[in-house]
């Protein structure tokens, strides 16, 4: 978006490639990796709303979901040690995250995602059988850390191994299969809801995403800048030539591969103390800033607590869990209209179109929800207004499912120069979990507190975001990685941080 003058448009350095086959898979094999976080999303929710688990776990709630012994439908999951059980998840994944730089350094990319993708399996079994609360945390510690793993390695694996021009559209099918899990979860659980082991079942199955993107993960190679980080050469070359098209002379990209890798090597400092130097400000806002304000657009807890949510307006079990899968599909179709335009008109149009339209939808729902359940929520919503809360919520999904679903994790991935790009990642995916944890943690609190207010919370952020997306983001499509440093020293504002590296044109 060239609006207010902050748009900057570079040139690649010609590494394009062609669209092959080759690359084509590899990056369905990877990015199907989100399929482990999207299920989780799409099943903790709808899990939390079927009676037997409540039964076995959670016996307060279940007293007060009977009808006539709660007053305020805002309050009916305000339950800590439920919370506990989705956000404990996010905690491990932030810890994960954190050591995952290193992991992935060391191990590359690829193998970071099967190492990921193992420990979500042994989780998943763990939380099908789980006897108590205990089991069932202890299950959710370990999803966390095949979640966290699995994050950070993914998008930085999707952006290397993807041709500049495309790389938005690739990056994209992360949260593609994100989206995927979500609504294949949300589904599982409408099936088996009405049975006494359908939890079980429903938790148990998240096995079958991790089986399928870990096995998978064996017959994909590691990325080019991965394989020449750990002096393989040859190996770099042949991966390149296959998922350039042998057609294509990839000598010129490796040559620049191996020279970045060298140049990132001779830098003797810790990465975490580099990317605090100066050069480096623009990268680190950005590896705080965006991945904080994604999860300020409330969407995850949309996603989580949508069927408590649609269960507490009136709309029983059952039709909650409906609604679940209606939002799951809307968020499905968007991230597809994401990932057709965000190369063709860049990743700012889509950031401010996104927060427009989500912005709108939090405060119509705030409105409804306010007109029709009093300032207290004692009053009943009718279906007809059920309803109308589900329709702005899927336009509010589909806003997200545009901008800040899959942007969230291509930037962080795209922005950052070899020698610190794992360390960029790692922090970017800690800061979501960290801030993920948190508002998991709080949300059924603040929504009994805060009632229909909670939507102006968010949409006080969604409205901050877009603004400084507006002010403070360069345009980066089409961006070969190594050629990234020179949108910061065009940018109004970044400029003065980055000058002196941009003048000596040497380093990243």
């Amino acid at each position: 978006m060239g609006g207010g003058g902050f748009a900057i448009d570079a040139p690649s350095n010609g590494f394009d490639g062609k669209i092959t086959l080759s690359v084509i898979i590899t990056c369905i094999v990877a990015a199907s990796s989100g399929l482990i976080f999207g299920y989780d999303v799409g099943i903790s929710g709808g899990v939390t709303t079927m009676v037997p688990f409540l039964k076995k776990f959670f016996t307060d709630i279940l007293r007060r979901n009977v009808v006539g012994t709660q007053v305020n439908m805002y309050c009916v999951y305000d339950n800590q040690m439920l919370t506990l059980f989705t956000s404990s998840l996010y905690l491990a994944a932030l810890v994960s995250s954190l050591a995952a730089s290193k992991v992935t350094t060391a191990m590359g990319r690829r193998n970071t995602i099967i190492l990921g993708g193992a420990i979500f399996l042994v989780g998943a079994a763990i939380n099908g059988g789980s006897k108590n609360i205990a089991m069932l945390i202890f299950g959710r510690i370990l999803l966390g850390f095949g979640i966290g793993f699995t994050s950070q390695a993914t998008p930085l694996y999707l952006s290397e191994i993807a041709p500049p021009k495309w790389r938005g559209a690739f990056n994209s099918g992360f949260q593609l299969f994100i989206g995927i899990g979500v609504v294949a979860a949300v589904c599982i659980n409408y099936i088996t809801a009405k049975h006494t082991w359908g939890w079980r079942l429903s938790l148990g199955l998240a096995v079958v995403p991790a089986a399928v993107m870990t096995i998978g993960a064996f017959f994909i190679t590691d990325t080019p800048n991965s394989l020449v980080e750990h002096g393989n050469i040859d190996q770099a070359r042949k991966a390149l030539h296959k998922i350039r098209g042998f057609s294509i002379d990839i000598e010129p990209e490796l040559e620049e591969l191996i020279k970045w890798t060298e140049i990132a090597k001779s830098v003797q400092q810790e990465p975490f103390m580099t990317i605090f130097e100066r050069n480096y400000r623009p990268h680190l806002v950005m590896a705080f800033a965006i991945p904080f304000f994604q999860q300020l657009t409330g969407i995850n807890i949309v996603a989580f607590y949508s069927p408590n949510l649609f269960q507490s307006v009136g709309l029983g079990n059952s039709g909650a869990l409906l609604c679940a899968i209606i939002l799951g599909l809307v968020n499905l179709a968007s991230i597809l209209v994401s990932a057709a335009f965000v190369d063709r008109f860049g990743r700012r149009f889509l950031f401010i179109t996104g927060g427009i339209l989500m912005l709108f939808c939090l405060i119509a729902v705030s409105a409804v929800l306010a007109l029709v359940t009093g300032v207290d929520g004692t009053k009943n919503i009718s279906k007809a207004n059920a309803i109308l809360v589900l329709v702005f919520l899927c336009f509010y999904a589909a806003g997200f499912g545009m901008s800040w679903g899959p942007l969230t994790w291509l930037i962080p991935s795209e922005i950052f120069p070899l020698k610190i790009r794992t360390t960029g990642q790692s922090i970017a995916v800690g800061v979501q979990f960290i801030t993920l944890f948190v508002l998991s943690q709080t949300f059924l609190t603040m929504f009994c507190h805060f009632k229909f207010g909670a939507f102006l919370f968010y949409a006080f952020w969604v409205k901050l975001m877009t603004l400084f997306i507006i002010f403070f983001l360069p345009e980066t499509k089409g961006i070969a990685l190594e050629s990234m440093h020179i949108i910061w020293g065009k940018h109004w504002f970044w400029k003065r941080f980055v000058k002196e590296e941009v003048d000596n044109n040497n380093l990243p």
